[in-house]
């Protein structure tokens, strides 16, 4: 009997060297993905992927893009071995939100790709207007965290999983934020390494530049059900998709109650990570205790997880 397959596509942070390298040698269609972001960018993306630095590649206006063109590149990989995978969602962390109705066919993959070009560009800038970081809390309940936000005035930025929560804002107010969280018992409370308050009000410029792009760009209603971060429910309204993916780059990630939903509400009982590394596979086990993901980012973990996804198709 078909198990129900979720895909889930990776945010900014995942990004690795030597991300689709092999899977552009083994894969033609992965690797005309990776030319056509090349050709469409007017810059090396894959060059930066596949053999970096990490330096540039972690650079906001790089590793959003090429986080994209790599999801779905792992996505046309797996095609090719098991043929179209009947999913019956998708859903991505932050950027990989974009990838997700890529996955669905909301947009094509050009779109799709100049939408994460622009998103990125008009992050960047944010960043570099404004003074902005962000912080994760490990190990407090969600209502002290939001106590804690509310006081030293940032955003919550990620409810990634229980006692994982993500504070987003000034500088002075996040480390403001750490010193009341940890007076008050939150286990840990660390500054993140990123380029500025991503999901806060600091990004309201982005979220207004993109806007316009959201509203030009042709899309349609996606062919399965794709998860909003900012409300962790279904989005199939035209509309709605556009104010969603606008209104994520100021809002919360719900991601705790994305994946909930999915198990919950649409019956998913198989998830593919498709993406670097295995940090949404971590986040799922502390969401619920032995739902199965299978993380897919190169040829290795794609031969490892083929028998499973054959089964599970059948």
């Amino acid at each position: 009997m078909p198990r129900k397959i979720a895909l889930l596509f990776s945010g900014q942070g995942a990004q690795k060297v030597g991300m689709g390298k092999d899977l552009a040698s083994r894969y033609a269609v992965a690797a005309n993905l990776f030319a056509e972001a090349d050709r469409r960018l007017g810059r090396p993306l894959s060059q930066l992927a596949f053999d970096g630095p990490m330096e540039e590649l972690t650079k906001t206006r790089n590793c959003q893009v090429a986080l994209y063109v790599h999801g779905v590149a792992v996505l046309r990989a797996v095609e090719e071995e098991v043929g179209p995978i009947s999913a019956v969602a998708a859903a991505g962390l932050s950027l990989g939100e974009f990838t997700a109705h890529a996955a669905a066919e909301t947009f094509d993959f050009p779109t799709g790709l100049h939408l994460v070009a622009e998103r990125s560009r008009f992050m960047d800038e944010a960043c570099n207007e404004t003074k902005g970081a962000m912080a994760a809390f490990v190990g407090g309940e969600e209502s002290l965290v939001r106590q804690v936000a509310a006081e030293a005035d940032v955003d919550i930025a990620n409810l990634n999983a229980p006692g994982q929560i993500v504070l987003s804002g000034e500088i002075a107010k996040i480390e403001r934020a750490i010193a009341i969280a940890k007076a008050r018992g939150v286990r840990r409370a660390v500054p993140l390494t990123v380029a500025g308050a991503f999901h806060s009000r600091l990004m309201s410029s982005a979220r207004q530049q993109l806007q316009p792009e959201l509203a030009t760009a042709t899309i349609r209603a996606p062919r399965f059900t794709v998860i909003a971060n900012v409300t962790a429910s279904p989005v199939d309204d035209l509309t709605q998709i556009r104010t969603t993916l606008g209104d994520q780059v100021t809002g919360s990630v719900r991601w705790a109650e994305s994946i909930e939903y999915l198990i919950d509400r649409a019956g998913c009982d198989l998830f593919l990570e498709l993406g670097p590394g295995s940090v949404l596979a971590g986040l799922v086990a502390r969401i619920r205790k032995g739902a199965e993901v299978l993380s897919i980012e190169g040829l290795a973990s794609l031969q490892e997880a083929l028998p499973t996804i054959r089964a599970a198709t059948k």
